[in-house]
């Protein structure tokens, strides 16, 4: 087995997780399941509902069924492995767990909770009392929310759920274009360090200020030449512009100077970009850095050892890491989401279904090109089914209904001709109506670029086709407008 247990725990306190509800909390409260600190017991402490425990414990079930709660991840994304910790639950542990999941927006009401359909990513599973039980998980997909079960009744006292972050990179994206490139939060991760003897380098990357000397990177005293250092791979590619290096709380062990480099991540020479350079004790340092290439990973050095509490990497993502991030995300939605961001790009469900197959995409052109060879592949019906879902050029909405992201772009596509002469819309319209009587279908055309004089042009050029020549034909403007869609999709 992986050790999963070194990926990030996305339903920490510390990140934001939260338990939402509960369908029975009668001992000890749902929230003790993620606290950040480990599970504690205290000789003869009760309550007035009974013995206190550090964790969440429902009372002894008296009818069928099993109990449940729900969390709201800290952090989306996908999901490695889980840690179902039931130390000093003996008598009172549940026999056997399982774990739901799925995607949903941030801020979802209880009422999409109650009706949404879960995905099992863990089923039921055997668990051990006192011991920290681990489940590996292979699901691929990126979720928001779980709901943990505990089968039928009985205590549990710490859920860790370890993954690769994966955000909504057009909410990060929109706060702001200088963004914390390496925060935990942003998908940023420790891939190495030289020491982590007193303390994990990975806090180094987490949300908020540090609460004590314990929540930083602090590494052993160096008693031979050289020094201490961590890599971190930045949750996005991008263009650095400042650096803060966090010494808060450590006073008689903080390092004398640092530096750092960055790389390309593809195994290429370290450049640096901050030179050694001086630090202060239980301070924050600002560095402006001047400008770099694109950067996908740090090494961040301090000499000769110590202690840091937070490190930020502000930069600007590069268009390549926005489009590799986008790729990411559309690899790990769910087969229904991104059924239905394919759909956006192009009506035929069929397509949909077989792209949503073809996942993961290595790369944008990969993406590309198999969009196209599928929509070769197509049936009659099948391009026909893609054109129903566009709006006539110059008369608005489709017929059938669309989805918010297609009709916007269908009217970005279509904006030259909304500006366009009422004498040139009503030729349009005139011609929609010749073009549907002969052919069956509406007229498509990629109207990207094209004025409404262009447009009118065509159409008049292509009433003389005969019906299959003219199928081709769309089918051909289809291909074009579909993989632009694809395109601006890959556009954080």
């Amino acid at each position: 087995m992986s050790d999963f247990t070194r990926c990030i725990d996305l339903a920490s306190e510390r990140v934001g997780g939260r338990v939402l509800t509960a369908n029975d909390e009668f001992f000890a409260a749902k929230e003790n399941l993620l606290k950040a600190v480990v599970p504690v017991w205290i000789e003869g402490k009760y309550t007035e509902r009974g013995k206190w425990m550090d964790g969440w414990e429902t009372r002894r079930r008296r009818t069928p069924g099993f109990d449940w709660c729900v969390l709201q991840l800290g952090i989306p994304g996908v999901l490695r492995g889980v840690v179902v910790d039931t130390s000093h639950f003996k008598g009172n542990y549940p026999p056997h767990c399982s774990i739901e999941a799925c995607a949903l927006q941030s801020d979802s009401s209880a009422e999409e909770l109650s009706s949404v359909r879960w995905a099992e990513v863990l089923p039921k599973s055997l668990l051990k009392g006192d011991s920290r039980n681990r489940f590996e998980i292979g699901d691929p997909y990126r979720y928001t929310h779980l709901r943990f079960n505990i089968h039928p009744d009985g205590g549990v006292a710490r859920l860790r759920v370890h993954g690769e972050a994966l955000p909504d990179w057009k909410r990060v994206l929109a706060e702001g274009a200088c963004i914390d490139l390496a925060a935990i939060a942003h998908g940023g991760r420790v891939v190495d360090a030289s020491d982590m003897f007193f303390s994990a380098p990975q806090n180094l990357i987490m949300p908020g200020a540090s609460a004590n000397m314990g929540d930083g990177w602090e590494t052993q005293r160096r008693r031979g030449p050289g020094h201490d250092w961590v890599i971190v791979r930045l949750g996005i590619a991008g263009i650095l512009r400042q650096v803060e290096v966090d010494t808060s709380h450590f006073k008689g062990n903080f390092p004398e100077s640092c530096s750092l480099e960055v790389s390309d991540g593809s195994s290429g020479p370290w450049s640096v970009v901050l030179p050694r350079t001086p630090l202060k004790p239980d301070s924050l340092h600002r560095f402006d850095i001047a400008e770099t290439g694109c950067a996908r990973e740090v090494r961040f050095n301090i000499y000769p050892d110590g202690g840091v509490a937070r490190l930020r990497i502000y930069g600007v993502p590069t268009r390549e890491g926005r489009t590799g991030e986008a790729l990411r995300w559309l690899n790990a939605m769910p087969d229904e989401s991104a059924r239905a961001a394919f759909l956006n790009c192009c009506g035929s469900s069929v397509w949909a279904d077989r792209l949503r197959a073809r996942r993961p995409f290595h790369d944008g052109a990969q993406l590309l090109d198999t969009a196209g060879e599928e929509w070769e592949k197509l049936s009659k019906d099948d391009w026909l089914e893609a054109f129903s879902h566009h709006p006539k050029i110059g008369e608005g909405e489709a017929a059938s209904a669309q989805a918010e992201q297609a009709r916007r772009w269908s009217e970005q596509e279509q904006r030259a001709v909304a500006n366009s002469a009422p004498h040139v819309l009503n030729e349009l319209a005139r011609g929609n109506q010749r073009y549907h009587a002969r052919f069956g279908h509406i007229y498509i055309v990629c109207a990207s670029g094209k004025s409404s004089e262009e447009m009118l042009a065509l159409l008049n050029q292509r009433m003389n086709n005969d019906p299959e020549s003219e199928l081709r034909v769309a089918a051909g403007e289809q291909r074009k407008i579909t993989r632009l869609r694809l395109e601006k999709m890959l556009e954080l």
